[in-house]
């Protein structure tokens, strides 16, 4: 960092706010407008996503190992590795911020696999998750974390699932495992947002965000220049019956927490 920008550890007062949601969910949506509204985001982005791309590095090496803790730990050695890997990206993504106080922080939809990591090194967080309807996402054209981490977060027994099915129980485990420990650990510090909301009702999502991070602006305003409803919304219903069936299956119980309506099951 130059002499001019704060330190990590002075940040938290202001930050770090977080953005994070399966990919394709509508988290750059919401970059462009806590952007808008006076929050840094960060200079080095992706050309179109608004991602955070000094974290990109951290997520391809510690995403793997960090979800498979479980089954092989992490030694002590790693985890340390971990922590300053973490901290190198931070301060890179950071150095451009400048002296004043603000708001700080960014989008990484990559960082939905590692809430817990992230709280244990910067217990002032707010996250912002982004959550879209599951069936939507079992039918993205954006695959490349299924590809990168896919065996890692199902693990051996969807081997031979169509792409729709792998899809959907991979959006189920990370979207419940960082529901489930917003509500137990993060209370005041975790906010979900449906992108179904953010469309339908732009202005009072808006103010919603806003009033989360504590920043400010025009959400009127703001609501007819960013948000626009894509023509995919929903594309799960023109999808064939047996697969949603085996959808609605693998999925239930994250559809039914994150407040999608499931049909009822034949008899």
């Amino acid at each position: 960092m130059s002499p001019l920008t704060p330190t990590i550890e002075q940040l938290f007062a202001f930050g770090p706010n977080i953005i994070t949601g399966t990919g394709g969910s509508g988290t750059r949506v919401v970059a462009r407008i806590v952007r808008d509204g006076g929050m840094f985001i960060g200079t080095h982005l992706g050309p179109n996503n608004q991602d955070a791309r000094e974290f990109h590095a951290f997520f391809d090496r510690w995403i793997n190992p960090f979800m498979t803790r479980d089954a092989v730990p992490l030694l002590p050695a790693s985890a340390a590795e971990m922590a300053h890997d973490f901290r190198a990206a931070l301060e890179r993504h950071c150095a451009e911020l400048g002296p004043v106080p603000r708001p700080w922080g960014w989008k990484t939809p990559r960082g939905l696999f590692l809430l817990p990591f992230f709280h244990s090194q910067l217990p002032t967080l707010k996250l912002l998750h982004l959550v879209r309807d599951g069936r939507d996402m079992a039918y993205s054209k954006r695959r490349r974390h299924l590809k990168m981490h896919g065996s890692a977060v199902l693990g051996p027994t969807a081997e031979d699932w169509s792409e729709p099915l792998k899809l959907m129980a991979s959006w189920q485990r990370v979207n419940l495992l960082a529901l489930d420990y917003g509500e137990q650990h993060l209370p005041g510090q975790y906010l979900v947002v449906r992108f179904e909301d953010l469309c339908g009702d732009p202005v009072r999502t808006i103010e919603q965000i806003f009033d989360f991070f504590g920043l400010s602006g025009d959400a009127e305003a703001l609501a007819r220049l960013e948000v626009a409803q894509p023509e995919s919304l929903g594309r799960w219903r023109e999808q064939d019956p047996d697969i949603l069936a085996e959808l609605h299956h693998i999925g239930e119980a994250a559809l039914q927490r994150f407040g999608y309506a499931v049909p009822s099951r034949r008899a």
